[in-house]
């Protein structure tokens, strides 16, 4: 039989479709006898065949011409599903209503209603039957020589479970054991065949999967957690579906898993933030984004794009970084009008700046552009001081000068109290908005300044988060600094969207905040990953452990934990993640003569000058706190 359905009826189509044809007539002569016989009407077979043979002749006369150009011999058996059912039940439906048609105008003998209706029945489910024994057969012959089935568990009973589950059993290197939910109504229930089970008597079951695999593509973060801190300690990696978005618009399929990242656990539920407010200054406008390739910068230009602007303008000075993001925007204005245009170049060049945003006639500016890796600015502050902090007042001045409507800095938690050059110099960049936000709202100039502050953005290129995954990809060890250090985390997209709706708020020297969520001990952060990766962390307790983490004592200039505010008290605004408050600063007629002093000793590199004019500007920063941690 495999070497039959290998040979032939797969390799040549019309032997497939000759042989389907005789099933399908046999099945309608079968079909009529056993009608008939089960109705009753006859008792004498042969007389039947005598009185109805019109109706043998006839029903093959009607029913495979029909099947044929409906396309029944073109579709492929191994997809056969519930849409093929209903399709089959409809031609059949049609043809014993034609043969009843025939039968009613012609001088042929009519069975009764009864017999025609049990002949659709039976021909309907006999072809539908074989059909699916058929499917059966095929998939068998296609499934992968596997060395092991991984066995395992669905979370999750609705479609998209259903859909894993259907795709998982017909691609044969899987065997699903049950399927979790918390619904209580469906609990001792079957799905497929298979037993609902609930979360919290998952680890009682006596069959352990490999493999868990979420199957709710909306599933909020607190779900994941939970089901994370029940499944830890059974060392079970856990894999999700894509999201909904791209399930829809069919980026991805329902069988495309990928194993749960940290980032899916960290930081709060998302909030649906309401369209007008976000919207609210960009639609229709024009936009520069600066640092338009970093972290930050690109998912504002992600979002930014989404909310319909006249014309979005890049400027990044990384040549391979502008080239990606401004040829993944392209992709997503090809069919809108949106004017995009890139710009390579740095925010310092002041002659470059005036005469882009001059040009191009900018109404908004998010200044995202800065270095922050606190090692490599602690290492090289005078680049840290002049790609922070002057082109900072370059933007500024670039910015009154052309007129802008919206100035926006993008700020950092590391600049409240820094311990460190970076956040010392994006303070300073924070005392040189206010201060232009001063001068603007005296002469009662155009340009509006403000500036938005908030912590760590998960997978940005300073996070921890993929270094630890880099570091457990290669075997280990993870390295932290401390075991007491913590920090917030916030999704990229998240920040983005809330920057953005933080600029509509903006009325002149506003600093903005944004609520990070609750705090992350990075230590336990660590282990979590590790656990996520199907690993165990090696320690004294548990020597054969996969992974060890090792402590390395604080960098340079490194805080256990960040700050949002200095000395003021915070404000809530309209949107209940977004802060306000008002900070001291120092007027722009007594800071502009310390900022040409900084850049006169930049220019002549002295070091020293320039960090002791950031410490008087900065007071708060004491250069070269930090504590070793042993």
């Amino acid at each position: 039989m495999r070497f039959f359905l290998n040979k032939i009826y797969l390799k040549y189509p019309i032997y497939r479709r000759l042989i389907l044809i005789f099933l399908d007539a046999i099945i309608i002569q079968f079909a009529l006898l056993l009608s008939f016989w089960i109705t009753n009407s006859y008792n004498n077979i042969p007389a039947i065949v005598i009185d109805f043979s019109w109706l043998f002749y006839c029903s093959l006369l009607f029913a495979i011409p029909i099947y044929f150009f409906t396309g029944q011999y073109k579709s492929l058996t191994k997809f056969f599903d519930i849409h093929s059912i209903y399709i089959v039940l409809y031609r059949n439906l049609i043809i014993t209503f034609l043969i009843f048609l025939f039968g009613y105008f012609t001088v042929f003998s009519l069975p009764k209603i009864n017999t025609l209706v049990l002949i659709w029945i039976l021909t309907s489910f006999i072809s539908i039957f074989y059909r699916l024994i058929l499917r059966d057969f095929l998939y068998s012959l296609e499934k992968k020589e596997v060395s092991k089935i991984t066995k395992v568990s669905i979370y999750g009973t609705g479609p998209f479970a259903v859909q894993l589950a259907l795709s998982l059993r017909a691609n044969g290197d899987h065997k699903v054991l049950n399927f979790i939910d918390d619904d209580k109504t469906l609990w001792n229930r079957d799905l497929l065949g298979l037993p609902i089970i609930p979360l919290k008597n998952f680890d009682k079951n006596k069959l352990k999967p490999d493999q868990i695999f979420l199957a709710v593509p909306d599933l909020s973060r607190g779900s994941k957690k939970l089901i994370l801190d029940k499944l830890e300690s059974l060392q079970i990696p856990i894999f999700q579906i894509p999201s909904i978005e791209d399930l829809r618009e069919g980026r991805a399929k329902v069988d495309q898993l990928r194993p749960l990242l940290i980032e899916d656990l960290l930081g709060r539920d998302s909030i649906k933030l309401e369209n007008n407010l976000l919207n609210k200054g960009i639609k229709d406008k024009i936009i520069c984004v600066t640092g338009a390739g970093g972290s930050i910068g690109a998912e504002l230009c992600r979002q930014i794009i989404l909310m319909q602007p006249k014309v979005l303008i890049l400027l990044e000075r990384n040549e391979p970084s502008l080239y990606y993001i401004s040829e993944e925007l392209k992709k997503k204005v090809i069919n809108n009008k949106i004017l995009l245009k890139s710009y390579l170049g740095s925010t310092a060049n002041k002659n470059l700046t005036e005469k882009i945003f001059t040009e191009n006639k900018v109404e908004i500016i998010f200044h995202a552009a800065a270095y922050k890796h606190v090692p490599l600015v602690e290492d090289n502050p005078l680049a840290g001081i002049h790609n922070n902090s002057i082109a900072t007042h370059s933007m500024c001045d670039s910015a009154e000068k052309a007129n802008v409507e919206k100035f926006i800095l993008v700020s950092t938690d590391k600049s409240v109290r820094p311990t460190n050059v970076m956040g010392a110099s994006k303070r300073l960049a924070e005392l040189i908005v206010q201060a232009y936000a001063e001068k603007n709202s005296k002469k009662k100039l155009k340009t509006c300044f403000s500036m938005v502050r908030f912590g760590n953005v998960l997978a940005s290129s300073g996070s921890v988060v993929p270094l630890f995954r880099k570091q457990i990809k290669e075997g280990g060890p993870i390295t932290i600094t401390h075991p007491k250090i913590i920090r917030y985390f916030m999704t990229i997209k998240e920040a983005a969207q809330l920057v953005i709706q933080a600029a509509s708020f903006s009325k002149g020297g506003d600093l903005f905040l944004l609520d990070m969520g609750e705090p992350v001990l990075i230590k336990d952060l660590a282990i979590k990953m590790v656990k996520l990766s199907g690993l165990t962390i090696k320690s004294e307790i548990n020597e054969n452990g996969d992974i060890e983490i090792r402590y390395t004592g604080l960098r340079p200039g490194e805080k256990l934990y960040e700050e949002l505010l200095i000395d003021a008290e915070s404000k809530p605004t309209e949107n209940p993640l977004i802060f306000t408050a008002k900070e001291n600063f120092i007027p722009y007629s007594k800071l502009i003569h310390q900022i040409e002093e900084l850049i006169k000793n930049l220019n002549s590199n002295n070091q020293e000058e320039c960090l002791r004019i950031l410490s008087r500007l900065v007071p708060e920063w004491k250069r070269n706190t930090f504590k070793t941690f042993t």
